[in-house]
């Protein structure tokens, strides 16, 4: 039997090889996008893992004396910071051994000693690349190599491990005291502050799988069933001359399971072809390294023998009124008629939804479980209603045709709104889950998006000037704690004198006590210079006369959520200006004009003069890092909705081509009679098009049900429309649906001469 139905497969005339040939085309993208899917889930998977000895020195890992580190290991002094050029952030890790048995960091050789450090391969070009006073100055010493890809969550990732002293680095503020190297991952992590949290991880795969798979396994359905309805009326006549159902299914299963198996194999080389465009992609931040995208034995075997085996099944289902009655294909009863009860999983689907709106489940996992029935039930639910809506549409499309070839599309579409519905249900749930997956992500970034700034002044304001607001451990009853020494003349010179500096604002403490001129809240105004003022204006001017101003103790934020509410003058304040500049800082403004060379040089020369945790930021990096994570949800917005729809896209042109192939006597008997070709065209067209439409606004209608009943219950949420992108991408998309079965229509001609309508 199978040695027969190989040569059945491969040896049947140029129709059964172009079947084959196509049904492994198909199947290779449907199997090339799912291994792309599964490799870019672990790569995000081992991308966070990198991250975790960067979190060695949280609380819950810490020493708090060396006498609690391992038997055989010299504590080591470490300490987190963050660093930024160009809008790009550096993670800096400085450490100070104790001991020559310290932990040792993955990545690197050896651990660097005081004058050394190691940084990652993007980060030495870039020290090569620019002066050393633009940002080789902040790190002590010389480069002693560079760190490893195992210790960097992708190829542009910007690291540096600096060595210090053990008797100068215990002093500086953050530095703790470790016995080893952090393992966890920080989505097992929740004190970890560097690296993608459990939730984070969960959207990303929740959203990406969801998305991708239902269109894929459509595709990968729809190429096995290719020519069901040719190979159920040559496996009736087998039946008819003796063959027994036993018979038949074997050779029905080794057909389907050839075309799955070329397709697999070849697959897995659409995916290497792919692999260098997916590790490009950084909804994560950064690209992946090549090597991460890469697949366990479990993936593998699950994609080689599922994929086949799914052929399989198909291939037996599809041939039941076969094993039934030889003759059960070739009667042709008109089966029942879909009934208005498979809207049901709809209802249930939304109905789920409903019900965990303000009963919002604990933990990632939890909400997982709530929230994943209802959405596979509203998909489910939309290829179970297809026929329905399609026998619907149909039966309305003949009572009210006015021609011959709608006359025929509506009856033969109400005659089996099933077959109708198939080449066009993958391109349907792909609406659906991208009009679902685009409207959550995008509404999220909608609502927790910055504000935009307001007049031009404000603007260039954020894009010029840099912060430097960690001088201070926050504040206690209004008062700052533990502000910085003051600024030195020869710094406050050496500032000034950097090319593209256009001023320079100290913001002092306040032995005054006045109250922040800003009403949110009572707490102690700063105290600034009014000539330092007047050489930034963007963050307005003093009183006429006044030497000394109060102003806001806090800038962050600026263009944000703060600004807006300021005076235009800020009121004076009862001191000299001789005596602003013995005072301690709080914070310090820089205003450049904007080239990086300024503000580099203007970062480097603060982050040497106060060597404190936080990294002095310009305005406008501050606003990129608030939305980072939401531009990486964004592009995955716009990865799902462009490769859902291809997929789809290719389904359909499978489903109508397949379509076209298996009604070929039918159209050729119709053309026998005197129907013209331009008749059976049109007809073709309306066949495609009436459930394609009328569905297709269904399931936009629920992706967006589906999304506001997701955001109600998770966020608090209402959905928001996704913008002009995903309208245009949608009606594109529908458009090429539409030019896709437009371009099938030539096979007619060819598809249905005399010949096409004898019996085979």
């Amino acid at each position: 039997m199978i040695g027969l139905g190989v040569r059945l497969a491969v040896g049947g005339g140029r129709e059964a090889l172009v079947r084959l040939l196509v049904i492994a085309a198909s199947v290779a993208l449907g199997v090339g996008m799912l291994l792309g899917m599964l490799a870019t889930i672990n790569a995000i998977g081992t991308q966070n893992q990198r991250y975790a000895w960067l979190n060695s020195g949280v609380n819950g890992h810490r020493l708090t004396s060396a006498d609690q580190a391992p038997a055989g290991v010299d504590p080591l002094w470490w300490k987190l910071t963050g660093d930024m050029y160009d809008g790009k952030q550096i993670g800096r890790v400085d450490v100070a051994a104790t001991g020559p048995h310290a932990p040792l960091p993955p990545g690197l050789s050896r651990l660097p000693g005081p004058g050394e450090y190691y940084a990652s391969p993007a980060l030495a070009r870039l020290l090569a690349s620019v002066p050393a006073a633009q940002l080789g100055d902040r790190y002590p010493g010389h480069l002693a190599g560079t760190i490893g890809e195992q210790a960097l969550p992708g190829p542009d990732s910007l690291v540096v491990v600096v060595g210090r002293s053990s008797a100068e680095l215990p002093r500086e503020e953050g530095a703790r005291l470790i016995g080893s190297i952090l393992t966890v991952p920080p989505s097992a992590c929740s004190e970890c502050v560097v690296g993608a949290k459990k939730d984070t991880i969960d959207l990303i795969l929740g959203t990406s799988t969801v998305a991708l798979v239902f269109p894929v396994v459509i595709l990968v359905g729809t190429a096995t069933r290719l020519a069901a309805a040719r190979r159920e009326q040559r496996f009736a006549a087998m039946r008819l001359v003796g063959a027994t159902p036993r018979q038949v299914s074997a050779l029905s299963t080794v057909e389907a399971v050839l075309g799955a198996a070329v397709g697999t194999g070849a697959g897995f080389l659409v995916y290497l072809a792919l692999r260098p465009a997916v590790a490009r992609l950084d909804f994560t931040l950064t690209p992946f390294y090549p090597g991460d995208l890469a697949l366990s034995t479990m993936d593998v075997l699950a994609v080689l023998l599922g994929v086949p085996l799914a052929a399989a099944a198909g291939a037996a289902l599809s041939l039941r009124r076969v094993r039934i009655s030889p003759l059960g294909v070739s009667r042709r009863t008109t089966p029942r008629p879909p009934r208005v009860w498979r809207l049901l999983p709809l209802v249930l689907g939304v109905a789920e939804l409903s019900w965990f709106i303000g009963r919002r489940p604990d933990g990632s996992g939890a909400q997982m479980l709530a929230y994943m029935p209802g959405m596979l039930l509203i998909l489910g639910g939309l290829v179970f209603a297809g026929p329905w809506l399609t026998m619907a549409g149909a039966r309305l499309l003949a009572r009210r045709s006015g021609s011959a070839a709608v006359l025929i599309a509506g009856r033969r579409l109400a005659d089996d709104p099933k077959a109708g519905f198939r080449s066009v249900s993958g391109l349907v749930l792909a609406l659906c889950v991208t009009t679902g997956a685009v409207g959550i992500i995008t509404s999220v970034t909608g609502e927790r998006a910055l504000p935009k700034a307001g007049s031009a002044s404000v603007r260039t304001a954020i894009n010029t000037t840099l912060l430097d607001n960690g001088l201070a451990n926050g504040t206690v009853n209004g008062e700052p704690v533990d502000p910085a020494a003051p600024l030195p003349d020869a710094a406050l010179a050496r500032l000034r004198a950097v090319p593209g500096v256009t001023g320079v604002l100290v913001i002092h403490t306040n032995p005054l006590h006045t109250v922040d001129p800003v009403p949110h809240g009572r707490i102690t105004a700063g105290l600034a210079a009014c000539d330092q003022l007047a050489a930034l204006p963007a963050f307005h001017g003093c009183v006429p006369g006044a030497e000394t101003a109060s102003v806001p103790p806090d800038f962050d934020g600026f263009g944000v959520d703060v600004g807006a509410d300021w005076p235009e003058q800020w009121p004076a304040a009862a001191l000299p200006a001789a005596q602003l500049a013995g005072l301690p800082v709080q914070e310090i403004l820089v205003g450049t004009d904007g080239s990086t060379a300024a503000l580099e040089q203007a970062r480097t020369l603060l982050m040497v003069q106060y060597p404190r945790p936080q990294v002095p930021w310009s305005l406008a990096e501050f606003r990129a890092t608030v939305s980072a994570q939401l531009s990486g949800f964004q592009q995955l917005a716009s990865v799902v909705m462009v490769v859902s729809l291809v997929v789809a896209g290719c389904s359909l042109a499978v489903g109508v081509a397949g379509g076209l192939t298996e009604r070929r006597r039918p159209f050729s008997l119709l053309r026998l009679t005197g129907v013209q070709l331009g008749v059976l065209r049109r007809t073709v067209l309306l066949e495609s098009a009436v459930p394609l439409l009328l569905v297709s606004t269904l399931a936009i209608g629920m992706g967006f049900v589906a999304a506001q009943l997701f955001l109600q219950a998770q966020l608090g949420y209402s959905v928001r429309w996704p913008g002009a992108l995903y309208s245009v991408t949608v009606g594109a998309g529908l458009l090429a649906s539409l030019g896709v079965i437009l371009s099938t229509l030539p096979l007619l001609r060819r598809i249905t001469g005399p010949e096409a309508a004898r019996n085979d």
